[in-house]
């Protein structure tokens, strides 16, 4: 088993974890709580000014983990992918001008045709906007989602997945994002963590809970503890293939987000604490 953790320099708290709250609201409470790092969300960015939330995170040390999300390459119709990737070139302006050194990318996918046509319009969104990541200095990491969002969400489903189309690529600028909502489950999980890790391709960890039963197949993640995912054994997989980064906590939770934001906090911390 993985070490204690005894101190919160590892916590890093997503921005829809706490869904009720607007981007300063995050910033000051995860500052107050004694959290220094963020991931934030675009959508709270919209209609504000980069530089001015640069400054709220440097006037309250916090650290960006990283900028979520970017990607869904896949589509049936062309306009659609060309415009997916004009929006991750703009995901890729943001990052650097808030200073998040990476990019989280859901790749996508489309009913209307195959999973392996998507996986190939993935490959190829990733390599048309690589050149432009790594000019900006942002690194960009494949997440893959769980099987039950395959058919609109992300054709990438598994770690291994994951893994081959990184290796395939082969850029220094792409690595893996694990959520353990979406990778628990996997018989191949610790192999594929120790895979990824080797290649030094592990580029961020995010944790969570499978609550039972699963109310909603969206919002409806544990914190560390509620459910049934083994957190502390898949993070000595993780540390054990190298990775010393942030422990993400991303929670999409209609339960959470109904409570008093504050009190929830500290509940994301005892979890973190004791069960992570």
């Amino acid at each position: 088993m993985p070490e204690i953790i005894n101190d919160l320099s590892k916590l890093c708290v997503h921005t829809q974890t706490n869904r009720p709250w607007n981007l300063e609201q995050c910033i000051t409470n995860y500052s107050e709580a004694g959290i220094h790092a963020i991931s934030i969300w675009r959508h709270l960015l919209e209609g504000s000014s980069l530089s001015h939330v640069k400054s709220q995170l440097t006037a309250h040390n916090m650290e960006v983990a990283s900028l979520v999300r970017g990607g869904f390459f896949a589509s049936s119709e062309k306009l659609a992918r060309e415009l997916a990737i004009e929006d991750n070139l703009k995901a890729i302006d943001q990052a650097a001008a808030i200073g998040a050194p990476l990019l989280v990318l859901v790749c996508g996918s489309d009913p209307d045709q195959s999973l392996e046509v998507s996986r190939d319009q993935i490959k190829d969104g990733i390599l048309k906007i690589i050149p432009y990541t790594k000019n900006a200095g942002i690194k960009l990491a494949i997440e893959p989602l769980h099987p039950m969002y395959a058919a609109d969400r992300s054709a990438i489903t598994s770690m291994g997945q994951a893994n081959a189309m990184v290796e395939q690529i082969n850029d220094q600028s792409l690595g893996v994002a694990v959520d353990l909502f979406h990778l628990w489950w996997d018989p191949d999980l610790e192999s594929e963590i120790k895979r990824c890790g080797g290649e030094g391709n592990l580029f961020a960890f995010h944790v969570c809970d499978w609550n039972v039963p699963l109310q909603d197949m969206l919002n409806d993640r544990g914190l560390m503890g509620d459910g049934c995912i083994d957190v502390k054994q898949i993070r000595g997989w993780i540390e054990e293939a190298g990775f010393s980064g942030y422990r993400e906590v991303e929670v999409f939770s209609d339960k959470y987000w109904a409570m008093d934001q504050v009190e929830y906090l500290e509940r994301i911390k005892y979890a973190y604490l004791n069960h992570t």
